[in-house]
């Protein structure tokens, strides 16, 4: 893989050489590779095969979980999130000490690494909210809580310039990543102004189902504001905007 320099950009191809835009800029690669046939059937590539079932079945864990959690990707995420999870999800996927290779899936593995996970890497989480809070999951009851005590936004928030004010989004997710299905639940604080003044106690609750067997994630978000005139506007059309995977219970 090469970087494209000069003037004129290439997209397409030329003989052997293919010429193409990422989010890298303009590259150009040689064309080349093994037949897919003999991927598919050659006793020499099992291992290859191996390895592409768990990454599809990560990727395909990964696009469950997004889904899941849509209603606050959508204000707050990077533009590589989508291959960051992924990865992240084949960690889980390589953690299961029980299915063969080629086999192994979330379940049987460890959903509790994704705790921590950032969505936004120009926004993270543990670089925005500095105010201490507590993240609890209830299996029993099915109730993913956010506590957080009261606060002065104006010293325990990072906020980008042109802020004016905050909100505190939070969603609580059970995944069912054999049957690809889910619940999810959303909360929200009030729009906070970013000032000196103490906040009050910030408790949300999101309620999933009692006595799930299912993984469960509970996810915290910052969405910023800057009012003009009255009216609150969505900050830079979120690219500041936080969230992070703060709980996990894979049970």
């Amino acid at each position: 893989m090469a970087r494209q320099s000069g003037i004129v950009k290439l997209e397409g191809t030329i003989g052997n050489i293919s010429f193409y835009k990422s989010q890298d800029g303009f590259l150009a690669r040689e064309k080349g590779g093994v037949d897919g046939a003999r991927i598919a059937n050659d006793p020499a590539f099992q291992r290859t095969r191996e390895n592409g079932s768990e990454f599809g079945s990560a990727g395909a864990a990964g696009k469950l979980l997004r889904t899941a959690l849509r209603a606050l990707i959508l204000s707050a995420a990077d533009n590589r999130m989508v291959g960051r999870l992924t990865r992240e999800m084949v960690k889980v996927i390589q953690a299961d000490l029980v299915s063969t290779r080629g086999q192994r899936n979330v379940i049987d593995g460890e959903a509790e690494l994704l705790q921590g996970f950032e969505f936004n890497v120009s926004g993270k989480l543990s670089t925005t909210l500095f105010a201490p809070y507590t993240a609890t999951i209830n299996r029993v009851t099915g109730d993913l809580d956010l506590n957080i005590p009261s606060f002065i936004a104006a010293n325990m928030i990072g906020a980008p310039s042109g802020a004016t004010h905050f909100k505190i989004n939070t969603a609580g997710a059970e995944v069912d990543f054999t049957n690809g299905t889910y619940v999810v639940d959303t909360q929200s604080s009030a729009e906070l102004p970013l000032n000196g003044v103490a906040t009050a106690v910030i408790n949300l609750v999101n309620a999933v189902t009692a006595n799930s067997t299912h993984p469960l994630f509970l996810a915290v978000g910052i969405e910023f504001y800057q009012e003009v005139n009255g009216v609150k506007y969505s900050l830079r059309n979120g690219s500041y905007n936080s969230l992070a995977l703060v709980k996990v219970d894979g049970n």
